[in-house]
């Protein structure tokens, strides 16, 4: 039996048992384990192509039925290595039919799979293993330019509870992932049904204070969040989805992406290359009818169907979220790309909003959308606490059939992020229209929000001030027409100055995820500060868009 399953739910905040009982009474929850997606699917659809990887020509990939048997095996491999029931394992691998099996398998097995995106470093993965005590880690051997072997080896070092490295591709002294799943025989028989409320998987947060939280969803609500949202798009099981962006996430894996995707019989495509040049000959090649995309890389979709030579065709409908997209974005994408956008507003931690296909142009172009779910409970209030008016701004706060009740072993936190009631406070500022569609307006905390991803501006600013030249730094946004914002550090020196790449090499060597390291590096005297001392964020922000 493994060490973890005593302790499995140890740290997890389980969904009040009247609230549970009232979404299993509504037919949200079905009690049905997530891995019986792929299993349902390979039953009803055993010939049909479920994921290949991009550029692969039409008919590569596996079925149905060759991606539940690979799955199968994958679960027999890890059972093998003592992995199973509640272990908590970091999956970290590019996009590629191997992570579709990879994550099946994991479920299969019994364990839990911490969705753990590529540009995830050191510093991410050991928090991860720490708050998640997990006793693995399932990687690729390189991707663009950076060797994860490399890092493993570091964590295990200061790790001694990560037991099991796992790499696709050469493994050098690590255990080989093609082997594990190559040479272990099919399963005698099923694991034991999962607890449905219990965990499925955890995925990570945008990390708006500090490092990312963990974010449990169980077998009920992530089945829901996936197939609910398959319904709402009309998916259906001939139509072809591209994971442009990262499939760790949230968005390109349950809304309804893969999972999604899985459940209705329709083909996922992998892309690891999101420019248009690659992207649109993948939408050309398979068809593809249905992605998601952030701002920053809509945006530059659009642009690029001035110049490519190969534009999509094919699209029906284009998903658009992790920021907000601005209403003239929204129309050149509806005018090049197609008229079948869809905007997004949601969270890892649950709540989705989507605007609808059959919606007015007004509403495509102006809202990101209403709730997922009728159950989906929100309320808006200001900075006391209190309700705001019909169409005033405030703060978003959430509780449903697929909303969190509390992060993964974060006590703290989540003294913080809930209030009474159970809702979940989401630092997101919005409006309701009259007709129920919300309105981003801004964020209540301090982040950026880069390419899609959040960034805390605090914890980036506490790893700049570690440099020892560096007498104080402050991280603000700076608009940006390809990534919506980018991250500029603005830094008073005590010493001889260092240059952007210099600072990003230091914080590469401390494990700071790509993504979060500054894209441009301002010299001050000094920063700004409020009256009461604090630095002046706002003032910074005026002083470089006048240039001063």
């Amino acid at each position: 039996m493994s060490e973890n399953t005593a302790q499995s739910l140890e740290g997890f905040v389980p969904f009040p048992a009247e609230r549970a009982a009232s979404y299993r009474a509504a037919g949200y929850w079905t009690g049905r384990p997530l891995d019986t997606l792929l299993a349902n699917a390979a039953q009803r659809w055993p010939g049909r192509i479920a994921v290949l990887d991009a550029p692969a020509e039409p008919g590569d990939g596996l079925t149905f039925a060759e991606l539940d048997e690979a799955a199968n095996r994958a679960a027999a491999g890890l059972r093998g290595l003592g992995i199973g029931a509640g272990d908590r394992i970091l999956l970290q691998l590019p996009n590629g039919s191997q992570f579709a099996v990879a994550l099946f398998g994991l479920l299969r097995a019994g364990a839990i799979p911490v969705m753990c995106l590529p540009g995830h470093r050191a510093a991410e993965l050991g928090h991860f293993i720490d708050v998640g005590r997990a006793s693995g880690l399932l990687i690729t051997d390189t991707a663009s330019g950076f060797d994860y072997r490399a890092m493993a080896r570091g964590l295990v070092q200061g790790h001694p509870g990560l037991r099991h490295v796992i790499v696709d591709g050469d493994a050098e002294s690590f255990l080989s992932w093609r082997q594990l799943c190559g040479s272990a025989a099919p399963a005698t028989g099923p694991s034991p049904p999962p607890d449905p409320g219990s965990p499925a998987l955890l995925l990570v947060s945008g990390g708006t204070t500090g490092l990312p939280k963990l974010i449990p969803r169980t077998h009920d609500d992530y089945v829901f969040n996936a197939t609910a949202s398959a319904e709402l798009c009309r998916l259906r099981a001939d139509d072809v989805y591209l994971v442009a962006l990262s499939a760790g996430h949230n968005f390109p894996l349950a809304c309804p992406g893969l999972l999604g995707a899985i459940a209705v019989g329709a083909t996922t495509v992998f892309g690891t290359d999101p420019s248009p040049e690659a992207a649109f000959a993948a939408i050309a090649r398979h068809g593809v009818t249905v992605t998601a995309l952030v701002p920053a890389l809509a945006k530059l979709w659009a642009q690029a169907c001035e110049w490519e030579p190969v534009t999509p065709k094919t699209l029906r409908i284009l998903q658009i979220g992790g920021s907000k997209l601005e209403p003239d974005d929204a129309r050149r994408v509806r005018d090049t790309l197609t008229p079948g956008l869809q905007q997004v507003f949601g969270m890892a931690e649950g709540l989705l909003n989507y605007t609808r296909l059959d919606d007015p142009v007004e509403v495509l172009e102006n809202t990101q959308g209403r709730p997922l779910c009728v159950a989906d409970e929100l309320r808006i209030v200001d900075s006391t606490g209190r309700q705001v008016g019909p169409g005033e701004e405030g703060e978003l706060l959430v509780r449903g059939p697929y909303t969190l009740n509390g992060y993964f072993r974060a006590e703290r936190d989540n003294e913080r992020s809930f209030d009474p009631a159970g809702f979940y406070r989401s630092s997101d500022l919005i409006r309701r229209r009259d007709d129920g569609n919300l309105v981003v307006t801004g964020r209540v905390k301090d982040v950026i929000t880069r390419a899609g991803e959040t960034i805390a501006a605090q914890d980036l600013e506490e790893r700049m001030l570690t440099h020892p030249v560096i007498f104080s730094a402050a991280a603000v946004p700076l608009p940006d027409p390809y990534l919506g914002e980018k991250i500029c550090a603005a830094i008073v020196f005590s010493g001889k100055a260092i240059s952007l790449a210099e600072l990003n090499a230091y914080l590469d060597e401390r494990g700071v995820a790509a993504h979060a390291r500054p894209d441009v590096l301002v010299a001050m005297t000094t920063l700004p500060t409020t009256p009461i001392g604090k630095i002046d964020k706002k003032a910074i922000v005026r002083q470089l868009s006048h240039g001063s």
